[in-house]
C-alpha cells in the first residue's frame, strides 16, 4: 500500500508479498513483487470474522474524484450511477501503509473492510467475489490504486484474508459496484472461514502493491538508533546498508519518502504522493513540498521531495510531511 494516489491517493500497496503497486502475490516467486510491505506482525484471532462493510449513501469526496495521472496513465473516476462489473486480479496492501492517509483523507486500517480502486467513486461500496471458490465480501472504496496494469483492485488485509488471498498475495476476482438503489438489498453475508489448507499466517511472504516492510526499511522506517539519535537523519536503505553522505560534504538536503530496489515501486509511490500533495487539502504546505521526484543511485530508486542547502530547513519539511502524510520520512543528503 500503496505509494503510494491518486486526487488523494491510497497509496500506495505492495500488496502482498507475492503481489501495488504490483500488489500482492508470492513475492519470492515474482520478479516484480513488492518486497517492502507485508502482513501484520500479529494477526487478530477473529480476523476471519471481520464483518463486511455496511453500504450506505454517502456524498462523494470532491478531491478524491478528480481525473488524475499515475505511472503515465490518466484515470477518470466514474461518479455516475451506471452499473459496474470488472474481472481481474486483486492484491492487498498491509502494514507499511497502516495509518497512512488514503485518497479519501481517512487513515488506512488494514483490519477494516476497505479497498483501493483506480476509478470507482470515493466513497462507494463494492462486492468482491473470488473466482476460485465464490467467496465474497463487501468493501468500502476509500483509496486509489493499484496502478499496476495487471491489477484491478487493492484490498485491505482483512478483506484479502476473508477471500483467502492473504497468503497467496493475489487472486482472480469479480468486482461489482453496489449502486445507491441497491444498498437496501446489499445485506452482508456471514463470513466464511478459510479452508484449513490456507491458514492466514503473518509469517507468509507477501509482496505489496507499493511496498512492504521487512528486511528493507523504506522512507525512514530504519531500525531504531541509540538513545537521543535523530530518526529524521537516518537514511533509509536496502541491503546492504547504504552509508549516509557526510553532512560536511552535503550541499543539499531533501526529504526521503521511500527507497526501493524495484524502480516501479518508487514510481508508484511518487505518483500516489503527488496526487495527495496536489489536493486542496495540501495547499497549506510550502510549494517546495508538493512535487515528489525520483532519484536513482547505487542500485536504489529514491522518492525525494524538496531541495534545501540547510539541514534545519529540510528537517522542518520532514516533520510537516510526516504529519500530513502520516508516514515516516528521512533526510537525504547529496
Amino acid at each position: 500500500m500503496s505509494v503510494a494516489a491518486r486526487p488523494l491517493p491510497r497509496w500506495l500497496p505492495i500488496i502482498v508479498a507475492t503481489s501495488l503497486l504490483g500488489a500482492c502475490g508470492s513475492a519470492p516467486k515474482q520478479s516484480g513483487s513488492y518486497r517492502e510491505d507485508g502482513p501484520p506482525e500479529r494477526v487478530p484471532a477473529d480476523l476471519l470474522a471481520t464483518p463486511d462493510a455496511v453500504p450506505r449513501e454517502e456524498p462523494f469526496n470532491p478531491n478524491a474524484n478528480r481525473p488524475y495521472v499515475a505511472l503515465g496513465r490518466t484515470y477518470v473516476p466514474d461518479t455516475s450511477n451506471a452499473p459496474f462489473h470488472q474481472r481481474g486480479t486483486a492484491s492487498w496492501y498491509g502494514r507499511q501503509f497502516q495509518g497512512n492517509r488514503t485518497a479519501s483523507g481517512e487513515p488506512y486500517d488494514m483490519f477494516a473492510m476497505t479497498a483501493a480502486h483506480p476509478t470507482l467513486p470515493i466513497p462507494s461500496y463494492a462486492r468482491v467475489t473470488s473466482v476460485r471458490d465464490g467467496r465474497s465480501v463487501i468493501v468500502r472504496i476509500n483509496d486509489r490504486g493499484p496502478f499496476v496494469r495487471d491489477r484491478i483492485i487493492d484490498l485491505s488485509y482483512a478483506a484479502a484474508a476473508r477471500l483467502g488471498l492473504a497468503v497467496a498475495g493475489s487472486g482472480q476476482v469479480e468486482v461489482e459496484r453496489i449502486l445507491p438503489g441497491q444498498i437496501a438489498r446489499a445485506a452482508p453475508p456471514a463470513p466464511v472461514a478459510a479452508p484449513a489448507a490456507a491458514p492466514v499466517e503473518p509469517a507468509a511472504a507477501v509482496a505489496f502493491a507499493v511496498a512492504p516492510p521487512g528486511s528493507e526499511p523504506v522512507g525512514g522506517a530504519s531500525p531504531p538508533g541509540p538513545p537521543g539519535a535523530d530518526p529524521m537523519a537516518r537514511i533509509a536503505h536496502d541491503d546492504p546498508p547504504q552509508p549516509a553522505p557526510a553532512a560536511a560534504a552535503a550541499a543539499h538536503w531533501s526529504v526521503q519518502l521511500g527507497a526501493f530496489k524495484i524502480a516501479m515501486n518508487a514510481e508508484a509511490l511518487r505518483d500516489r504522493l503527488a496526487l495527495l500533495l496536489s489536493s486542496p487539502e495540501a495547499s497549506g504546505l510550502p510549494p517546495e513540498l508538493r512535487t515528489p521526484r525520483i532519484q536513482r543511485q547505487a542500485g536504489l530508486t529514491r522518492v525525494l521531495i524538496g531541495d534545501a542547502e540547510q539541514r534545519s530547513v529540510a528537517l522542518g519539511w520532514s516533520r510537516l510531511l510526516e504529519r500530513y502524510l502520516a508516514r515516516p520520512t528521512a533526510l537525504f543528503a547529496q
